[in-house]
């Protein structure tokens, strides 16, 4: 090995650098050299990349891309056992870089890759017996390399054979013990669903969810994941009249209980990508309900008019005949106009109109259906409690119902497709197979108690159920219980009077700084307070923050980090291989962008990588983390914030730094949180004194200065 230090001259062509390198060590056909990356990647350097080029990096002088591409190609076709399972091994690591691939794919190497799978020649199934470790690696470095290959997007799903998809399916069930063949089996079922219809409908003829479940019921936590992300995958492009059934085949197969034993209560920590595919399974399976919640009732449809029957049957008819023939029809109807009076229904006479809203539609009245058969005693309660209070402090049970469900909804974001970047699952939904109508049920009785602790009457039913309930609802959401029965618990501890006294500490007060000479007070303090804010943001933005970047499968996360100079003049980023601890050094970071140069900061909608439209990309959390810098003539910097806060954070830095006003919620916040401490800092001297309103008046000049004292 020869070794050299080098000046390398960014200006130049890379053709001429790697020819000087040649010269220097008389090394012929410099056109058949490349410089790589000495360190773990082994990527090779091209003109655009040349940039990331570090101080003091250690570049190896190697075969070009494309002579490597052509030497692994025929390596792999090999006739010793031995050279192909090196020649696999070196190609799996070569794949990861992109320039490799482009050449490797050039030569058709997905085809023959996907030959090697799927022909299952004599020479395999004997190596398959006689040396199942051997096998088992090359099968491994097969699939790995191919996994890498399509992550670079070059090459179209749409290409495989109905013999590979096969294959890859079989391999599912023969090596559930070899991990590694597993996994890269399974991430491959995955991006075929997820990258092509056609490959969907394929793969779901191949693989049952049957074949699937085993491998939830192992201890390994990857494994797991990469089934859950299978069966989300299928249940996401699944057509819609097929979601319903295969949501049935999952019941049937005990997935939900399945995951509440094996992954979620299992002895160990649920990682970030677990959460993630258990957050996307608990959003697929709210999803199903959309249907019956943008159904509007039919009051012609006699089998839908029966649950309503049903509904005032067991509240009223419980104890008596039901199906009582005695008086006219005339008492019969004004009776059951009565009845529907007290269950609370807004049209009396004909309940059904109730049900045309949509949302929440017909899922309203499934909901109703569903407390009043599996929690009878608490639905006759309610129901008869309210009919015997005064009118005004009834609490209506249909109404409520109705728009409670709506709210339910809403929380739950049903009908909105699952986010990319989310983890936040509920452990209390994997443990009822109808979590969505327990979690009603127990809502629908919190309402009702809500309702007699604020004495409301009918004008109050907006406030208690959009101010009150839902906040209670939230709260206790927040606290991500582990059951049902948890949930309730905590919403008992969630009483109105408590909530009162949540909100009283903190508002602090914040009727008292209404005043006007406080109103003044604030106006003056405000510039210094916005100030501190923005010198706050300016430092976060120094220490920088790592980014995930997007890209077809979540799992193989790719990162960059962020972050700004200290002297505020310059952004520096680059790439990362894994998710940094604490800072990443500037010159660590590769590429620079002047903030001179920044001619915009777009957010949301208007970013460019936001106008490209993905199965799981166009959402509203992604719009809601996305902003771009826009620089040059075409230059673009794209972002997606990890949270809610980082976005803040990023924006009103940024912002900060053109000159701008800082507008997001968290300066809101922020302003409103350091206003107030400053004024009752400022105040604390005039505990318990009236501030009055109107300054008090100036009092009139005296008739003379006599008792002005000269110094002089």
């Amino acid at each position: 090995a020869f070794f050299s230090l080098f000046s390398l001259n960014q200006k130049k062509p890379l053709s001429s650098i790697i020819k000087e390198v040649c010269d220097g060590w008389s090394l012929a056909n410099h056109d058949q050299f490349a410089l790589q990356h000495a360190d773990s990647s082994n990527f090779y350097i091209t003109e655009k990349n040349r940039n990331e080029i570090k101080n003091g990096a250690i570049l190896r002088l190697t075969t070009s891309p494309a002579q490597n591409a052509q030497q692994l190609h025929e390596r792999i076709q090999s006739s010793s056992m031995d050279a192909k399972l090196e020649a696999l091994k070196d190609l799996a690591n070569y794949s990861r870089d992109v320039t490799f691939a482009q050449e490797f794919i050039n030569l058709d190497g997905i085809s023959l890759l996907t030959q090697m799978v799927e022909s299952g020649t004599e020479r395999y199934q004997k190596l398959q017996k006689i040396m199942k470790p051997c096998f088992g690696d090359m099968l491994s470095f097969t699939l790995t390399a191919f996994v890498e290959l399509m992550d670079h997007g070059i090459v179209s799903w749409d290409t495989f054979s109905v013999a590979f998809i096969k294959k890859i399916a079989s391999y599912v069930n023969k090596f559930a013990s070899d991990i590694s063949i597993l996994q890269r089996s399974l991430a491959i079922l995955e991006s075929m669903v997820l990258n092509s219809h056609d490959l969907y409908q394929k793969v779901a003829q191949e693989i049952t969810i049957g074949q699937l479940i085993p491998h939830l019921q192992g201890t390994d936590q990857e494994i797991q994941t990469y089934t859950i992300a299978v069966i989300n995958a299928l249940f996401l492009k699944a057509p819609d009249d097929k979601r319903q059934e295969m949501a049935n085949i999952l019941a049937q197969k005990q997935l939900r209980s399945i995951i509440l034993t094996h992954v979620i209560r299992a002895q160990r920590a649920i990682n970030n990508e677990m959460a993630h595919q258990l957050y996307v399974l608990q959003v697929l399976t709210f999803n199903l309900l959309e249907d019956r919640m943008m159904t509007k009732m039919d009051p012609q449809d006699q089998a839908q008019r029966d649950i309503i029957f049903e509904l005032r049957r067991i509240a009223f008819d419980a104890e008596s005949e039901p199906n009582n023939s005695s008086g006219s029809i005339e008492k019969r109807k004004s009776m059951y106009t009565r009845d529907y009076k007290k269950l609370g229904f807004i049209n009396h006479v004909n309940p059904a109109m109730d049900f045309t809203q949509t949302p929440p539609g017909m899922l309203a009245l499934d909901n109703m259906l569903y407390f009043a058969k599996h929690h009878q005693d608490a639905y006759i309660r309610i129901v008869l409690e309210n009919s015997s209070r005064e009118d005004k402090h009834e609490c209506p049970f249909g109404r409520s119902s109705i728009e409670l469900t709506k709210m339910l909804c809403e929380i739950l974001k049903v009908g909105e497709l699952p986010s990319e970047t989310c983890n936040d699952f509920h452990p209390m939904f994997f443990t009822h197979d109808r979590s969505f109508e327990e979690f009603f049920c127990i809502c629908i009785q919190l309402l009702n108690k809500t309702w007699k602790e604020m004495r409301a009457t009918s004008e109050d039913f907006n406030k208690a159920r959009k101010r009150v309930v839902k906040e209670q609802i939230m709260r206790a959401l927040t606290t991500k219980p582990s059951s049902l029965d948890q949930f309730k618990s905590k919403l008992q501890n969630l009483s109105y009077t408590e909530i009162l006294k949540i909100r009283q500490s903190e508002r602090m007060n914040q009727e008292d700084f209404q005043s006007r000479p406080i109103l003044e007070l604030k106006e003056k303090i405000q510039p210094e307070i916005l100030e501190l804010i923005k010198q706050q943001r300016l430092n976060r933005l120094v220490e920088g923050t790592c980014f995930r970047k997007l890209n077809s499968r979540r799992r193989q996360d790719k990162f960059w980090y962020c972050r700004l100079s200290p002297n505020h003049k310059v952004l520096h980023y680059g790439d990362l291989e894994e998710s940094p601890q604490g800072e990443v050094p500037h010159d660590s970071l590769q590429d620079k962008l002047p903030v001179a140069d920044i001619k915009a900061v777009v957010t949301g909608k208007d970013c460019p990588h936001m106008k490209e439209k993905g199965a799981l990309k166009q959402n509203k959390e992604v719009l809601e983390l996305a902003f771009s810098i826009l620089y040059d003539s075409s230059g673009q910097l794209n972002f997606i914030a990890p949270d809610k806060h980082e976005y803040c954070v990023w924006t009103d830095g940024l912002n900060a730094l053109l000159g701008k006003d800082m507008l997001s919620d968290l300066t809101r916040n922020d302003l409103d949180t350091l206003l107030s401490m400053e004024i009752k800092l400022r105040l604390l001297d005039l505990e318990n004194i009236q501030i009055p309103d109107a300054p008090p008046p100036i009092p009139k000049e005296p008739s003379n200065y006599d008792f002005v004292y000269d110094c002089n």
